[in-house]
């Protein structure tokens, strides 16, 4: 058998590195495609809890063997409306939206499920009030004055969707303006923060 010529030896080897390159490539787009994704924290509606430019990491696996909990932050697909502020239909001014519009936004939003289905939700001075009671919520940033801070009248959250805010209640654009969320258009739940190093810590 003759011996492998040099050139022979360097394709193979830079054969076997596109493989491994490839392969790990592959296997980091199926993790984050299936198991875990990262997210950049675009806005300042999540304030104190998550900085501009903060990243997360996000839990894909949980909601598909489970439900979203009250309290949990979680990445998804918030309804068309929310491109303009628009809810899916007529309400009073002093209510939250009730139903969103039918078809969903290609914009990823993160935000607090602050309501299950069946719950009933009010907003008085930026606090959420829950079945007739003040829920405790030491994480926001309370504003009295903005427009949607005081919705005094209470909505019901239908079966199978969830009401989501910003822990920022004053500078959130969420689902007081357009209403809750079905559970196919959720993502996932961010669990812990990994950049910057001074921020890393779980959710």
């Amino acid at each position: 058998m003759a011996p492998r010529s040099k050139e022979q030896t360097s394709r193979g080897s830079l054969i076997e590195l596109v493989t491994i390159v490839a392969v790990a490539l592959g296997l980091a787009l199926g993790i984050q495609a299936l198991l875990v994704k990262p997210f950049r924290i675009p806005s300042e509606s999540m304030v104190p809890t998550l900085q501009i430019g903060q990243r997360v990491l996000v839990d894909r696996v949980s909601f598909r063997l489970g439900e979203p909990e009250r309290d949990d932050v979680v990445v998804f697909k918030p309804p068309a409306g929310a491109d303009d502020n628009a809810c899916g239909e007529r309400h009073p001014s002093d209510s939250p939206c009730p139903r969103p519009t039918p078809k969903r936004s290609d914009t990823n939003f993160i935000k607090r499920v602050v309501a299950v289905g069946g719950d009933r939700i009010k907003v008085i001075d930026g606090h959420v009030y829950l079945n007739g009671r003040r829920r405790p919520e030491p994480w926001i940033r309370s504003d009295s004055r903005c427009e949607i801070c005081n919705l005094p009248r209470e909505i019901r959250i239908p079966r199978g969707y969830f009401f989501m805010m910003g822990d920022n209640r004053g500078e959130s654009a969420d689902s007081r303006y357009w209403g809750p969320v079905p559970k196919n258009w959720l993502i996932g739940q961010a669990f812990v923060t990994y950049w910057p190093p001074g921020r890393i810590g779980l959710l």
